[in-house]
Formats: structure tokens, C-alpha cells, sequence
């Protein structure tokens, strides 16, 4: 199974034109981050987590030429804006793309890109949505997924388990539930925005005192605002087996 980070950052950072703080203005290409996603390659299948804004520039970047799943940890915009971009997908490969989301991260797509599903105009992005749940387990083909929840906030989001691979991102609660689900995992993928307190995500701290007490045998930090710093200064001072991600960093499991 090979693990691709289309993108490792998120919208609290993100550079902007005028911005001239360090992380923009660094000529280190692992300070260059776009929003959270990442793409498993397994048992013959391409399978999307999160599907956010910058969506046409990874799957250029990465030279994707199909898709067949898409998972949704949950509904907000950095996460689900890329949406409109399928239709590049659907054009080429001549399919609807599957999406699988809660019932709740469905509703809130209806609601957001309400004209994708007015099947009267042609050329629209056609998705087909499928429904899952924390804690129900399903099938890609030959592929599990293995399902749990952690909180973001007051928000449910999902996590997802593939193989020995556990990816969390928009996090800064986890259960015994989740956790005895992701114990084992080779590879555990975590969201660490910054060092200063967050009302729904981890702290670096607070993301290496989890990424210790489930002990994978690699953790990678994801999710990272220019707020946390440098790929270089950060990754100097996390213990040998845990990581900062970067964008285009590819991994076996």
C-alpha cells in the first residue's frame, strides 16, 4: 500500500499574497502546503481522504489519472470544497465518482453545492454518495476501511484505518474506542497545528503526547498552520519516530 500527502496544510496559514512571514517566505518546498488530503493506492484502487479546495492543483501535481473512492472525515469547506473539480474525473474516466460520508456531511454537501445535483444541465460533477457511519466497518472492493470517530471540538469527524494505516486529522479528542482501533497501526497520520492552544485541534504538544501514548511505529503530523513553523526548525525537535508530513511525501505500508 503506498501513502501519497496531496497537501498537509490548512486554511488557518494558508499563504496569502501580501503574507511575509517565514513559512511563506521559506524557499524550503516542504514549507509549501495545501490543504489536508491524502491518496491511498491499494489492491488497485485510488482512494481519496478529504477532498478540499486545492483538490485540481494535487491531482495535477501528483499526475492522478483516476479516482475510484473518496472518504469524507467531515463537512468543513477546506475538506469538501474540491468537490466541483470531479468533473474533470467524470469527463475523462466516463463515471460518477463514489463519496462516502455520515448522513450529516451528505446533507451539508447537498446544501453547499445544491446545483451539482440538478441532473438537467450537462456537464454537472456527478458524485454518488453512499452513507457510513463511526464504528461500521466497509468494504472497497478487496479493501477494508475500518471506521471511528474523534472530536473536533463539539464536532464529530471521522477517522479512517486501512490496513496498518490510521489517518486523523481535525482532532483534539479521541476516545478508548478509537484508540483501541488505531492500536497497532505501522503508520498513524495526526493533525498538529500549532504550538499555542486551539479550541478544536491538537497543540504539537498535545498531538506527541498522543502520537506516544499510541506508539505506531511512525507517526506524521498533518494539518499544520504556518503558525507551528519552518519543516526544518519543527522536525528538529520531534522524538526519532514522529514526523512533520510534507506535500508529495509518499510512504509503503
Amino acid at each position: 500500500m503506498k501513502i501519497t500527502f496531496l497537501g498537509t496544510g490548512t486554511s488557518l496559514g494558508v499563504p496569502m499574497v501580501a503574507c511575509n512571514c517565514a513559512v511563506c517566505r521559506s524557499i524550503d518546498p516542504r514549507d509549501k502546503r495545501l490543504r489536508s488530503a491524502v491518496l491511498v493506492e491499494t489492491k488497485g484502487r485510488n482512494i481519496i481522504i478529504d477532498i478540499g479546495p486545492d483538490f485540481r492543483q494535487q491531482m495535477l501535481r501528483a499526475e492522478v489519472q483516476d479516482i475510484d473512492d473518496v472518504l469524507i472525515t467531515h463537512e468543513h469547506r477546506d475538506h469538501i470544497n474540491g468537490i466541483d473539480e470531479v468533473r474533470a474525473f467524470n469527463f475523462i474516466c466516463e463515471k460518477n465518482i463514489p463519496l462516502y460520508a455520515t448522513a450529516r456531511v451528505h446533507a451539508a454537501i447537498r446544501e453547499g453545492f445544491s446545483y451539482i445535483f440538478d441532473n438537467t444541465y450537462p456537464g454537472l460533477p456527478q458524485i454518488t454518495q453512499h452513507t457510513i457511519a463511526a464504528y461500521q466497518n466497509f468494504n472497497l472492493g478487496d479493501v477494508c476501511i475500518q471506521v471511528f470517530e474523534v472530536m473536533h471540538y463539539q464536532l464529530p469527524v471521522l477517522g479512517f484505518r486501512i490496513n496498518d494505516f490510521s489517518y486523523i486529522t481535525d482532532a483534539n479528542f479521541m476516545d478508548d474506542r478509537a484508540l483501541e482501533i488505531i492500536a497497532g497501526s505501522k503508520i498513524l497520520v495526526l493533525n498538529a497545528l500549532r504550538k499555542e492552544p486551539h479550541i478544536s485541534h491538537f497543540t504539537l504538544r498535545e498531538a506527541i503526547e498522543m502520537a506516544q501514548k499510541i506508539n505506531a511505529e511512525q507517526t506524521y503530523f498533518t494539518h499544520i498552520s504556518h503558525q507551528l513553523g519552518k519543516h526544518a526548525e519543527v522536525s528538529s525537535i520531534l522524538p526519532p519516530n514522529i514526523h512533520l508530513a510534507y506535500d508529495g511525501l509518499s510512504l509503503v505500508c
